[in-house]
């Protein structure tokens, strides 16, 4: 996620920063919200994966993570101050969640009927809502700064919000809302998967490490280089057979043994990734490539043998994405962006580029060839 916290992370934010004010890119005047775009037929690309619809949701703010719920059939995107939900069948925003000042990730916790977003202020939040309603049950107060990831861990039935300017993690019961501890990590952390057995697998992105945390006792139970990978990302898993897919800065997706504790192979992805995904029902691991403008797609032929299938071309800006495990559908968003501001302001220090109103879009793309 973008973050101004350690240099090398704020590197990766002013790369992207000039890739999305040199991508102002003539899409067309924007639809009304909730329109969808039926895609223009196009060749087959080499990963099998083509946009189907191109959602036009419109609304301020700018995006963080991405979380889909295939069961309810529902896409929650983070926009800063808010979470938009949309029906994934039919492209329309079903409702909003508010609350917040600097929100970033969405965690589910379907047999609570509850849901936990983090939201980055100082000292940050966790905003629970009710999956039902949408509407928000309480904000838990924490004693951190700068949330960003959050996940929501089955075999304890705690969610747990990675903190990245104290290089922690925050511990909440997510039955009783109650903070039950910090876990100290040793560097700046990105994203996280639970394997639902009770182990954790985090990215350091300024150390270029993965930490295995156990989600009861909330300690740290190994640390390991993540070599060649270099500012790791994203991250997803392969839970029957222990596989680790992170996603990095320097051009990699690094596959990692779970158990071992090493780096298997790599495979090459494209520049700007932010979010990694891993389909089990096919065996399809994607990297979301904002910079490069397309999505990576490789295929686990078994656990020691990996196959990259190539890169599906999507827009400038798609840097975080979600997958639809019911229909193996992919979906990533992004917007038309704005030139770069030429000074400096003390609301935009880094000279980010404003979004054009009206163009934040989600994009779907299917499996198969093109029509």
């Amino acid at each position: 996620m973008q973050h101004t916290r350690a240099p090398a992370v704020a590197r990766i934010a002013r790369a992207l920063a000039g890739m999305l004010a040199a991508a102002v890119v003539a899409w067309g005047a924007p639809a009304s919200a909730g329109a969808a775009t039926a895609a223009a037929p196009a060749a087959p690309a080499p990963a099998g994966y083509h946009l189907v619809h191109t959602f036009r949701l419109g609304g301020a703010g700018f995006w963080d993570y991405m979380m889909l719920d295939s069961a309810a059939r529902r896409l929650y995107i983070s926009r800063g101050t808010h979470v938009v939900v949309m029906n994934v069948d039919t492209g329309k925003v079903i409702g909003e969640i508010p609350g917040g000042h600097r929100e970033h990730g969405i965690a589910l916790a379907p047999e609570l009927d509850r849901g936990f977003i983090s939201d980055g202020t100082a000292p940050s939040h966790v905003i629970v809502f009710d999956l039902k309603t949408l509407k928000v049950v309480t904000i838990v107060a924490m004693p951190n700064k700068d949330s960003d990831c959050i996940i929501y861990d089955p075999a304890t039935q705690r969610v747990f919000a990675f903190n990245g300017d104290d290089q922690d993690a925050t511990a909440i019961d997510a039955r009783t809302d109650r903070v039950l501890g910090t876990i100290a990590l040793g560097g700046s952390p990105e994203y996280a998967v639970a394997d639902g057995a009770g182990h954790l697998y985090n990215n350091l992105v300024d150390r270029s490490e993965q930490v295995q945390i156990d989600s009861r006792t909330l300690q740290v139970t190994a640390r390991w280089p993540l070599a060649p990978c270099e500012h790791p990302s994203g991250l997803a898993m392969d839970v029957a057979h222990r596989r680790l897919f992170a996603g990095c800065h320097s051009g990699v997706m690094a596959i990692v043994d779970a158990d071992a504790h090493r780096v298997i192979t790599t495979e090459p992805i494209g520049a700007g990734v932010d979010a990694n995904r891993f389909d089990p029902g096919t065996q399809l691991a994607f990297s979301s490539n904002g910079m490069a403008a397309d999505l990576t797609v490789v295929r686990e032929d078994s656990p020691v043998r990996f196959t990259e299938l190539g890169a599906v071309h999507t827009e400038p800006g798609a840097r975080t994405m979600a997958l639809d495990l019911k229909t193996h559908h992919v979906f990533l968003v992004t917007a038309t962006m704005g030139p770069r501001p030429e000074r400096a302001t003390p609301d935009n220090p880094r000279r980010f580029p404003r979004m054009i109103p009206g163009t934040f879009r989600v994009l779907e793309y299917a499996p198969g060839a093109a029509p």
